[in-house]
């Protein structure tokens, strides 16, 4: 039984902007649906969405057999939670609302087998090394995970720089909702001064080396962070595109 790789990570390789849709629905059939819709990456919303564990596990294993990369987006940074993730298969994450580098490096040791981190081991237990059929997946599991934190205040982008001068933090994932929020134009996505912001951010991201992503609907915002060299971006939320699917469809009979 092979170590499984991090899709996600070899869909960078290519260099091409990837594109991906959050999943906030819990129904796995929604997760089976949109992975074989043809996007890159679906990120399961635990943070908001009404997940369980046990609906997280689902999505992964709903979405398994299609060339799609599985990311979570955890409610917070808690080393215990994280630890089930991992244990679960969790390769991508997105860990929401890190504002310091002391936060990100918490995450750090929390998604890490020593001596990067302080990961506890349990494999006996972990879907992740398949209940110990994955020859040496203590001493290679590190390098398949990939940790994306995320810049959502105006504290988190003053404090940018130091978040990405840390080791073993793949990226920063800038979300322009909560952004707005703590620049005091809450539910303003399109404003001039969130959008510069926003692509200021991604520049310095990917000056330091470091993947950048964001979510918006946004078309001005989707253009300029492709412009500006955005790895990864979110467009869809699979309740706001069966919603206005459902309008347009009722609508058409109206």
């Amino acid at each position: 039984m092979n170590l499984p790789r991090n899709l996600f990570l070899e869909q960078l390789e290519r260099g091409d902007t990837l594109w991906g849709c959050w999943l906030g629905l819990p129904d796995p059939n929604v997760a089976e649906i949109a992975a074989n819709a043809g996007f890159d990456w679906l990120l399961i919303d635990h943070e908001h969405a009404p997940f369980e564990l046990s609906d997280v596990m689902a999505h992964l294993r709903a979405m398994a057999p299609y060339p799609v990369a599985p990311i979570v987006r955890p409610v917070n940074g808690d080393p215990a939670l994280l630890k089930k993730f991992l244990e679960m298969g969790v390769q991508t994450f997105i860990v929401p609302m890190i504002d310091t580098p002391e936060q990100a490096q918490a995450c750090v040791d929390a998604v890490y087998y020593p001596p990067k981190g302080r990961r506890g081991v349990g494999t006996a237990l972990a879907r992740a090394s398949h209940w110990n059929q994955v020859p040496d997946y203590l001493h290679n599991a590190n390098g398949e995970i990939c940790l994306i934190v995320q810049a959502e205040t105006v504290t988190a982008l003053e404090n940018l720089d130091a978040i990405l001068a840390g080791e073993n933090v793949h990226g920063v994932f800038i979300g322009p909702s909560d952004l707005a929020a703590s620049m005091g134009k809450i539910g303003q996505g399109n404003d001039s001064e969130l959008i510069a912001r926003c692509i200021e951010a991604i520049k310095k991201i990917k000056a330091a080396g470091k993947i950048a992503g964001i979510l918006t609907a946004h078309e001005e915002l989707i253009q300029q962070s492709a412009e500006a060299g955005a790895d990864f971006i979110g467009i869809g939320v699979d309740t706001l595109l069966l919603g206005e699917a459902l309008r347009q469809r009722a609508a058409s009979r109206l």
